[in-house]
């Protein structure tokens, strides 16, 4: 069975488009099809200033909106990256194994240390070296298939080549795995500016639903959303961007196509209407359930243990393989 391993970062309330992106298809799909690990990456969260007890609290939001959202973890893995001491070992040997010249061409450490140098913040180390424990996220557990937005695709093509590479001085010891993408809505946009991807950062801008958002919440946002100029409903990305938007999370929200979409509305008005309603029954269950977990948090720490102890015993046999052939004496 293909493996599969993708991470959810703790840096912010999930939002549609976390779920549209990623959580649904992992739901729908992928741990019934794949030997698939999920994981709430929580060391990706201390690269960038960061308050303590919100990356605690905000771990088991993720986990708990995780389950809520139909992960079973009789059917896949689901754990806190930080509980598995096999990616803080096997990202060591892979920072040997990574030059500084590519890591410095990531694009997020481009453009993420020119905001906190912008700002007067100084940057971390971490945030320059994370694409490699992304890397050893990944190849710790062999895995075949990496289920990305089109922002992470850069991260998995670095982890490719770091598996190429340390298969070829020290032994093959890695899967090299390959980056897949979601057809549809995999990159949900700001709802006030559809040209920036809607993202977890963006805590109380009306551009932003997340999932725990109530009803009139969402529709109050939806209906806000900037639209285009003119008044023809029409599905064009670069022209009509804020109009493009709406029809693709319609679209997701009702298995549509947004093309077929834009020929059912005459008016801007009727689109966004269609839309909240349609969002805040998709997201209705999800809410529900995580007040339910949420009240019993015992389970949350249960699943969490028992994912880590399956994750570890995935990941040991593969780190230490990789310590042997890169000439460390066994303990």
């Amino acid at each position: 069975m293909t493996r599969i391993f993708s991470g959810i970062k703790p840096t912010g309330h999930l939002t549609l488009g976390n779920y549209l992106g990623a959580l649904r298809r992992w739901v729908g799909v992928d741990q019934h099809q794949s030997d698939a690990l999920f994981s709430i990456v929580d060391l990706h969260a201390l690269t960038v200033e960061h308050d303590p007890a919100r990356v605690h609290r905000l771990s088991r939001q993720s986990a708990t909106l995780m389950l809520a959202a139909g992960l079973d973890p009789q059917r896949c893995t689901v754990f806190v990256q930080s509980h598995v001491d096999e990616h803080a070992r096997l990202s060591y040997l892979l920072e040997c194994t990574a030059t500084d010249g590519e890591l410095r061409r990531m694009i997020q450490y481009k453009e993420k240390g020119s905001r906190a140098r912008a700002s007067g913040q100084s940057v971390r180390l971490s945030l320059l070296t994370y694409p490699v424990l992304m890397a050893a996220d990944i190849l710790a557990y062999r895995t075949d298939e990496v289920p990305v937005g089109d922002d992470q695709t850069q991260h998995v093509e670095l982890t490719r080549d770091l598996a190429v590479r340390f298969n070829q001085r020290y032994g093959h010891t890695f899967t090299v795995p390959r980056a897949t993408h979601p057809p549809v809505a995999a990159r949900v946009m700001n709802l006030q500016d559809p040209t920036s991807k809607m993202g977890k950062s963006d805590e109380s801008g009306p551009g932003t639903v997340h999932l725990l958002d109530e009803a009139d919440v969402v529709r109050k946002k939806i209906m806000r959303a900037v639209t285009d100029s003119g008044r023809e409903v029409e599905y064009d990305r670069l022209t009509r961007p804020g109009i493009a938007n709406l029809l693709e999370i319609l679209a997701a929200c009702e298995g549509g196509n947004p093309n077929d979409l834009a020929g059912v509305y005459e008016s801007y008005g009727a689109l966004k209407k269609d839309t909240a309603e349609a969002v805040v029954e998709l997201l209705r269950p999800i809410r529900e359930r995580h007040a339910e977990l949420a009240a019993d948090p015992g389970h949350i720490d249960r699943v969490l243990k028992k994912g880590a102890e399956r994750a570890r015993e995935m990941a040991r046999p593969t780190v230490d393989a990789a310590y042997r052939a890169i000439g460390l004496l066994p303990a």
